[in-house]
């Protein structure tokens, strides 16, 4: 698939959708793979609610798309629960280093054990503030409130300076934004956002020197090295399919297809689309009076404006209020005139 138009055919949007960061749209394929999954299911499908052999192949096509192994990928069912199993393998009065303003689910899971030591800084200062003592920075790569985009490479240089581990969140970015999960130590994605999936799945990477330091604290049947359904498991994974919780599977069916849609167009692609659609409304913000939160993002945030989310939803413009600013986000299946609409109704 080598142009976004291709790629947009796929959809069959009702309205102007500008709200990939809070919930992608599911291509035709995928809305087909989950009919069909259905239909099964109250056949009475002999597998039951799915196959592991999916699980599977959700597992590989991620890996690819964020450069790593797929030993190195962990799946499972949300965001919270990824972060919360790296919370839990930091000692006691471990330093974590967060942006301020950071998404709750990745902070939350820290601050809740009541025996570490959370520190915040600015985004754009993030990298400065790692200090001896350290033990981990944990952030987004691109932040949900307004689409900033952390320093990544000297997040991660700093960081191996100093000795600290680093966990970034690349929920706002996977699909669209160009990066190696393997330059971190964890990263923790979910799919129904920029990878047009369904709730109910995760994924967790994590390197084979950080799986050292992990507890399998969800450990079961899909965490085994042999599938045991009785009785303690004799044998984990011997990767990080030991830290796999149990799937839901209507939610990995319906990734399969969305995946293979976004190899097909490549994150070089989309990164090009989104970022021009989202250039063409920060200079037509501009030239309006409007000043949105610069940078080169999917996401755009303009602040004081997040009160016009209603009326907008009225015209059939969905977008999003998030910390006092009205938030857009695009993905394939947005187009020049949606960016139009929106600026004409902004007037």
């Amino acid at each position: 698939m080598e142009t976004p138009d291709a790629a947009a055919a796929e959809f069959a949007l009702g309205s102007t959708y500008l709200n990939t960061a809070s919930c992608g749209v599911l291509p035709r394929r995928a809305v087909a793979a989950l009919a069909a999954l259905a239909g099964e299911l109250a056949a009475g499908r002999p597998g039951g609610a799915g196959d592991y052999g999916t699980v599977g192949a959700v597992r590989e096509s991620f890996a690819g798309l964020v450069g790593v192994d797929a030993g190195r990928v962990a799946v499972g069912s949300s965001l919270a629960t990824a972060v919360g199993l790296v919370a839990q393998s930091l000692p006691a009065g471990a330093e974590v280093l967060f942006p301020e303003g950071e998404y709750t689910s990745v902070v939350t899971p820290f601050t809740a054990r009541g025996d570490l030591k959370p520190r915040y800084a600015p985004l754009e200062g993030l990298a400065d503030a790692v200090r001896p003592g350290t033990a981990l920075v944990a952030f987004s790569a691109v932040q949900s409130a307004d689409g900033r985009i952390a320093d990544l490479a000297a997040v991660r240089e700093a960081a191996a300076a100093h000795g600290a581990r680093t966990l970034a969140d690349t929920s706002q970015s996977a699909g669209w934004l160009p990066l190696c999960a393997g330059d971190f130590d964890y990263t923790v994605t979910v799919a129904y956002k920029f990878l047009l999936g369904l709730r109910g799945v995760s994924f967790l990477t994590v390197t084979e020197e950080a799986q050292r330091t992990l507890r399998p604290l969800f450990a079961g049947t899909f965490a085994s090295a042999d599938g045991a359904l009785y009785g303690p498991a004799r044998e984990l994974a011997a990767n990080a399919r030991r830290f796999d919780e149990s799937p839901a599977y209507p939610s990995f069916h319906a990734l399969v297809p969305s995946l293979e849609l976004l190899a097909e167009a490549g994150t070089e692609t989309v990164h090009r689309h989104v970022t021009g659609l989202a250039r063409r409304l920060r200079e037509g913000l501009a030239e309006r009076g409007h000043t949105p939160v610069p940078g080169e993002s999917a996401i755009v945030s303009v602040p004081g404006l997040a009160d016009r989310v209603p009326a907008l939803a009225a015209q059939g413009i969905v977008t999003a209020a998030r910390a006092g600013g009205l938030r857009v986000s695009f993905h394939l299946y947005n187009t020049p005139g949606h960016v139009d609409r929106l600026l004409e109704a902004l007037v």
